[in-house]
C-alpha cells in the first residue's frame, strides 16, 4: 500500500535506483532542515538556490530533454519573473497587491512571448526556433539595460518586500528548536513549498499522456504527425508551460534576494549554467535537475574554499599551489564537467538507473 501511495504521489515515476533514492532523500533532508542545522548565510543561500534552480532547470528539461527543443531564451523568462515582481514592488510599494500585479504581468508577458516565438519559428526547422530564442533573449537583455528608470540598468534594482517577509519580522517570541523564526525563515519555507509543488507538477506533466506525446515528437515528429497528433499545438503548449514555470522561479529568487540585476537573471552566463546543470543531471528526467543543480551550486559555492585550503597546504610546491589557487576554480569545475559528461553520458540519473538495472557500470562508448 505504501509503495502504491508513493507511486501515485510521484506520478508513477519513482527514482528506480537505490542510490538515486538516497541522494534525493539527502537533498530533501538538507533543504528542509537547513535553517535549523546551518546558521551561516552562505548555507541558507545555497539551499534557496538549489530550490529555485531545480525548478528552473527542470522546466528547461521539459523543452530539451522531453521535447527535443533547444531554447536559449529560458533565462529570459526567468528574468521576466524576477523583474516583473521587482518593478511592481518598486513602483507600488512593498505590498501583497504589488506582488500579485508583478506576477500577473510577468506571467502574461512570458506567455505572450513564448507563443509568438513558437508561432514564428516552430512551423519550420528546429534550428530556426533555436536562433529565434537566441535573438529574442539578446534583444530582451539589451532592453533591460536601456530601460534604466524601471530596471536600474547595469546596477539592477533593489526593492522592499512586505514586512512579513523581512528579517526584522518575528512571528514568535521564543526560539523553536533553537531557531529564531524571522520573516526570512518564512520566506525560505515559502520558496521551498512552492518549489516542491512545481517539481511535482513537472513530474505529473511528463508522466501524463501529454508527456508521452512530447517524447514521441522528440523521437520521430513525422510518425507522431502521421498518427494524428497536432505537433505544432503540443510544442507550443510545452513551450508556454516551461516559460511560465521558469517565470515562477524568477519570482521566487527575486523575493529572496530583494534584488534583481541583468547578470543574475538574463545574462548569457545564467543560460549557460542552466544548460550545464541539465546535462550533468541527465536530460529527459526531472530528477536529473536536482542532482545537476546540487553538484553545480555546491561546486560554485564551496570549491573556491576547498581550493584555498588545498593551495595553502601545497605552498611548498610552487607549480601545484599555483594551479590550485581559488581564482582557478572554473578550470577545475570545467574539468569536473568534462569527466562527468565522459563517464556519465546519460547524466548522473541515467547512469544510476543503468547501475540499478544492469548491476554494474558499463564503460563509456
Amino acid at each position: 500500500m505504501l509503495k502504491n501511495l508513493a507511486s501515485h504521489f510521484f506520478s508513477d515515476d519513482l527514482p528506480r535506483s537505490k542510490w538515486l533514492s538516497l541522494l534525493l532523500f539527502a537533498v530533501l533532508l538538507y533543504v528542509v532542515t537547513a535553517p535549523f542545522v546551518f546558521s551561516g548565510a552562505r548555507s541558507l543561500n545555497v539551499a534557496v538556490t538549489i530550490c529555485v534552480f531545480l525548478v528552473l532547470v527542470g522546466s528547461f528539461d521539459l523543452l530539451l530533454g522531453y521535447s527535443g527543443m533547444v531554447s536559449f531564451a529560458h533565462a529570459m523568462f526567468y528574468g521576466i519573473g524576477a523583474y516583473g515582481v521587482a518593478i511592481a514592488l518598486h513602483l507600488m510599494g512593498p505590498g501583497w497587491g504589488a506582488i500579485l500585479v508583478g506576477v500577473a504581468a510577468a506571467a502574461a508577458t512570458s506567455a505572450l512571448l513564448s507563443i509568438l516565438m513558437a508561432l514564428v519559428s516552430l512551423r519550420v526547422k528546429a534550428i530556426f526556433y533555436t536562433m529565434t530564442t537566441l535573438a529574442v533573449a539578446s534583444a530582451f537583455g539589451a532592453l533591460v539595460l536601456r530601460l534604466n528608470e524601471l530596471t536600474g540598468g547595469d546596477d539592477g534594482r533593489s526593492f522592499k518586500v512586505p514586512e512579513v517577509l523581512t528579517p526584522g519580522f518575528r512571528p514568535f517570541e521564543e526560539p523553536f528548536w533553537g531557531l529564531t523564526f524571522t520573516g526570512k525563515t518564512l520566506t525560505y519555507y515559502l520558496i521551498l513549498v512552492l518549489a516542491l509543488a512545481l517539481f511535482f507538477l513537472m513530474l505529473r506533466i511528463v508522466n501524463s499522456r501529454f508527456g508521452r506525446v512530447l517524447e514521441a515528437l522528440r523521437e520521430n515528429e513525422f510518425r507522431a504527425e502521421a498518427l494524428g497528433y497536432r505537433t505544432l499545438a503540443y510544442r507550443m503548449a510545452i513551450n508556454t508551460i516551461a516559460a511560465l514555470i521558469a517565470t515562477a522561479a524568477g519570482v521566487l529568487m527575486s523575493l529572496w534576494l530583494r534584488y534583481v540585476g541583468p547578470q543574475t537573471t538574463v545574462g548569457f552566463n545564467v543560460m549557460l549554467n542552466i544548460l550545464l546543470m541539465s546535462v550533468i543531471g541527465g536530460l529527459g528526467t526531472v530528477y536529473g535537475a536536482i542532482l545537476g543543480v546540487v553538484l553545480f551550486v555546491v561546486a560554485e559555492n564551496y570549491l573556491q574554499l576547498l581550493l584555498l585550503k588545498v593551495s595553502a597546504a601545497a605552498s611548498g610546491f610552487p607549480v601545484i599551489s599555483h594551479l590550485l589557487e581559488p581564482d582557478r576554480w572554473l578550470l577545475w569545475f570545467g574539468l569536473l564537467f568534462v569527466l562527468v559528461v565522459y563517464f556519465f553520458p546519460t547524466g548522473l540519473v541515467g547512469r544510476l538507473r543503468e547501475i540499478a538495472t544492469n548491476g554494474k557500470i558499463s564503460s563509456p562508448s
